[in-house]
């Protein structure tokens, strides 16, 4: 049985590999001249199950007011004339309840937790070595309300299983003796061991030439067009992908089964199908700094509640970041977002790297108004989706990989998760909803 999966960054490339480990011919479609080279290519590296709560929470209407307009604030909302970007935004507001933030939190968790536990054993399997550390997360917080409206969530991820730990600054200090420059303005933390940091480029590659290793064709340099379908009803199907090929000639794949894959441009492949996904492009940025001095720059990996920002130790370089625009597919850079990233972590870390040659990047992270990710099945029997992952594909993509191959293989993976298109199961396996 043939597989196309469209797209080749850490979810695509996942779903490619676990396919193949499943027994299918399997075939990736990317635009780009390889693997990892969009959202995957320079993100926040955090493998973060403990900080899951969704950007849609009971107050972000109230944060999102305070930042309109601001140039450098954390989440930057940019009003424009697209029915899909209002669409998103009301459904966004209704996530915002309590009720609603507390069930795709479990539902983040549980994804989150079962991926980690399938990035390390890939990580065992394959060998790849991507920079990773296994040192935990430490969100740390300079607002004494902000740390105290953290502390029930800490307790529902411990409730969930997550062993997010409350503590107190100097506790803070003593695991990460770099934030030292600020102690006096930390007023608290939390911190789960069991969270770990990595380079998602170098494991995705890496990935990517395993899969190929073990019989998997990536065509790279490809344009995605459209899917071609036949058929009406329960008997719709996708019989093949129209593709612009590296010689700039148009084809059409033909396969058993098609992946979508393909994060922020998920929607626009398969809206023409009559499947409306909830889908918008939130840009993110992040800065990458030469460590000059390895003491004074951190080893744990660390999230600034404050600015919204997360840091992560990759060897000899240090990534910091998040902030996210909500402004369309444009990916340009705004020099203001990228001077606050650097001005906030010279704060944080004055001695620790060379701040004058910044490598600054921007990526479209996929995001679905509850930050649940879109992975399952679709209204056509034999095309499934795998994308929406939002903040957390690096931490979600291992995970999801696995859980889409065994979808198409016709079981429920193990994991009490609202797939798309499939009966929602408790731990007991028992049906107790039907998902969107």
């Amino acid at each position: 049985m043939k597989v196309i999966v469209l797209g080749a960054g850490i979810i695509g490339t996942a779903s490619a590999w676990f396919l193949k480990k499943q027994g299918y011919d399997v075939t990736v479609i990317e635009r780009q001249p390889g693997a990892a080279q969009e959202t995957s290519f320079a993100n926040g590296c955090q493998i973060s199950v403990s900080h899951a709560e969704p950007w849609a929470n009971p107050a972000a209407p109230m944060k999102v007011l305070k930042w309109l307009g601001k140039e450098d604030a954390p989440l930057l909302y940019r009003f424009r004339p697209e029915w899909l970007q209002w669409k998103w935004a009301v459904a966004f507001l209704r996530e915002c309840t309590a009720a609603r933030t507390d069930e795709n939190i479990r539902n983040i968790v549980a994804l989150c937790e079962y991926s980690r536990q399938t990035l390390q054993a890939v990580r065992a399997e394959t060998g790849i070595q991507y920079d990773h550390l296994t040192r935990g997360i430490l969100h740390f917080y300079t607002e004494e309300k902000e740390f105290q409206d953290s502390l029930p969530a800490a307790k529902l991820m411990r409730d969930l299983g997550c062993p997010r730990e409350s503590i107190g600054a100097d506790e803070v200090i003593r695991i990460e003796p770099a934030l030292a420059s600020i102690r006096n303005k930390i007023v608290g933390g939390d911190f789960t061991a069991t969270d770990e940091s990595g380079d998602v480029f170098k494991l995705t590659t890496g990935l990517a030439k395993k899969s190929e290793e073990a019989g998997v064709e990536f065509r790279y340099s490809t344009t995605i067009t459209r899917l071609i379908t036949e058929g009406a009803g329960a008997a719709a199907r996708v019989t093949g992908v129209e593709i612009i090929n590296p010689d700039g000639r148009h084809e059409v794949l033909t396969a058993d089964t098609f992946v979508v894959a393909m994060g922020s441009f998920s929607q626009q492949l398969v809206k023409p199908l009559g499947i409306d996904l909830l889908l918008y492009p939130g840009k993110g940025y992040s800065a990458t700094y030469k460590v000059i001095n390895p003491d004074a720059a951190p080893s744990v990996s660390l999230t600034d509640d404050g600015y919204k920002l997360v840091v992560s130790r990759l060897g000899d370089r240090l990534r910091v970041a998040g902030t996210c625009e909500l402004n369309g597919y444009g990916r340009e850079l705004n020099t203001t977002r990228c001077e606050a990233i650097t001005r906030r972590t010279r704060e944080l870390f004055p001695d620790g790297c060379d701040y004058e040659n910044p490598t600054y990047w921007t990526g479209l992270r996929p995001l679905t108004p509850s930050n649940v990710p879109y992975v399952g099945k679709t209204r056509f029997a034999n095309l499934y989706l795998n994308t929406g992952h939002g903040t957390l594909g690096w931490t979600m993509g291992c995970g999801s990989g696995r859980a889409i191959a065994e979808i198409v293989a016709g079981r429920v993976p193990e994991i009490d998760f609202a797939f798309t298109g499939l009966p929602r199961w408790n731990r007991a396996r028992q049906v107790v909803t039907q998902a969107a």
